[in-house]
């Protein structure tokens, strides 16, 4: 026997606590419908800051871009939700065409869940009893599609006992994986295992395609040969029928080398219908880091997005106050470990802006973060330079994940600044 876990559906909360970083004064609770009418507006310091937002007309351009992209290769996209874990870009993202949104974690397939979104494609092992009854619980809903990745007998096993037990099917992808890189099958032997197994689970468990990720390789022929192999495996698969659904998924990528995979796996042939699956996370907001560097290399090697003439533009800022400027090459500004990503770089230095003064300049080259502590950043500048306390800063980031973990709320500005909506997180 069991006890049935009851997962009830909430959407966002009707009502925004004052109690929050990074936005307007509110005297009283709010609902986000009324947010807009507010008019707050970043220049004319209506924000607390340090804040993070987002810039609408970036956002629409981004999701478009790459609607554009994997529709020139005819596969599909299920962009990965671990990035701004924000139900509300999810929504535009679907509505905007994708497949599914990808996620890494049964808590977060809840959270996308109930917030409407009907199929989940989770990039990762189903691993532990409650993770296993959150997901149990999910799939009493006929409406809702959910897939997770398999890569060992003793995990096929596990699932399928419980999957048994509960009367229940769970769709599954073979991940194959890299030495000295994360899960996935190694071998042969370890496939040949899982395989055995599986065929004894096939009632509980119906193998739906095979899964990579190859971003944990860092050139480009090792991903290419990796991506072949999984072609490979999966031609010798449907040979033996040894999938449930058709079409047969292949899914890769991401926020690196979707290109590449979008290029080989597009041109695979299984014998059966397949979809191709692509996962990136980061192109909706993009950075000016790690994910801008990765982009210049596909719009130099990829043809498609050459001729889409127009590339990914970073649409998360991080503001915040120039709060002393204690010595003539340093000021202090008020930002920190506690707002912003610093795995993968420091924020970056864009805008300058004086209130009062007709619009944000570009800030000099020279300046830039040298280090950061919770909450205080030191920003190099030259003798001279004309900056003052109260000053506010718009840096651009890297790494956009690491960066949105740490706001549960951020606003949306238009071009003029404006507050045009909100978003809201749940990490």
């Amino acid at each position: 026997m069991h006890r049935e876990m009851k997962i009830p559906t909430n959407s966002q909360p009707a009502e925004l606590s004052p109690l929050n970083k990074g936005l307007g004064l509110m005297d009283r609770a709010l609902s986000f419908g009324e947010i807009p009418a507010l008019g707050w507006n970043l220049l004319r310091e209506d924000l607390s800051l340090p804040a993070a937002v987002l810039f609408e007309d970036k956002l629409a351009h981004n999701l478009q871009w790459m609607q554009d992209f994997v529709a020139a290769y005819g596969v599909k996209l299920a962009p990965h939700g671990k990035t701004t874990m924000a139900p509300k870009l999810f929504t535009r993202q679907l509505q905007a065409g994708a497949w599914g949104i990808t996620l890494a974690t049964a808590h977060q397939t809840r959270v996308a869940y109930e917030h409407g979104v009907r199929r989940v494609l989770m990039a990762n092992q189903l691993v532990g009893k409650l993770n296993l009854a959150i997901i149990a619980s999910l799939l009493q809903d006929p409406e809702f599609s959910y897939f997770c990745l398999i890569d060992s007998a003793e995990q096929v096993e596990a699932l399928g006992h419980f999957f048994q037990s509960r009367g229940q099917r769970l769709n599954v992808l073979i991940e194959l994986g890299v030495g000295g890189g994360r899960s996935g099958i190694r071998n042969r032997e370890q496939l040949d295992k899982l395989l055995g197994t599986l065929t004894r689970w096939r009632d509980q468990i119906c193998l739906c395609g095979l899964e990579v990720y190859e971003g944990i390789l860092k050139d480009e022929p090792s991903i290419r040969q990796f991506l072949q192999r999984a072609v490979d495996v999966a031609c010798g698969l449907a040979k033996e029928n040894r999938f449930d659904r058709s079409p047969i998924i292949l899914s890769g990528a991401g926020s690196a080398w979707y290109d590449v995979v979008a290029e080989v796996f597009s041109k695979a042939e299984l014998g059966q219908p397949m979809e191709v699956v692509l996962r990136p996370g980061c192109y909706l907001t993009h950075d000016v880091g790690v994910y801008r560097e990765a982009q210049q290399q596909i719009q130099s090697r990829n043809p498609v997005a050459r001729r889409m003439a127009s590339s990914l533009q970073p649409a998360l800022q991080l503001w915040s106050y120039v709060q002393s400027v204690p010595e003539s090459d340093r000021a202090i500004v008020a930002l920190g470990k506690r707002d912003a990503a610093f795995d993968a770089g420091l924020p970056t230095p864009a805008l300058h802006y004086r209130p009062g003064s007709p619009a944000p300049a570009a800030t000099p080259s020279r300046w830039k973060l040298t280090g950061m502590m919770d909450q205080h950043a030191y920003l190099q500048i030259a003798p001279g330079d004309d900056i003052r306390v109260g000053d506010m800063l718009g840096f651009d980031i890297s790494h956009p994940c690491l960066t949105f973990d740490k706001w549960r709320y951020l606003p949306i500005l238009d071009a003029e600044y404006r507050v045009i909506d909100l978003i809201q997180t749940f990490f």
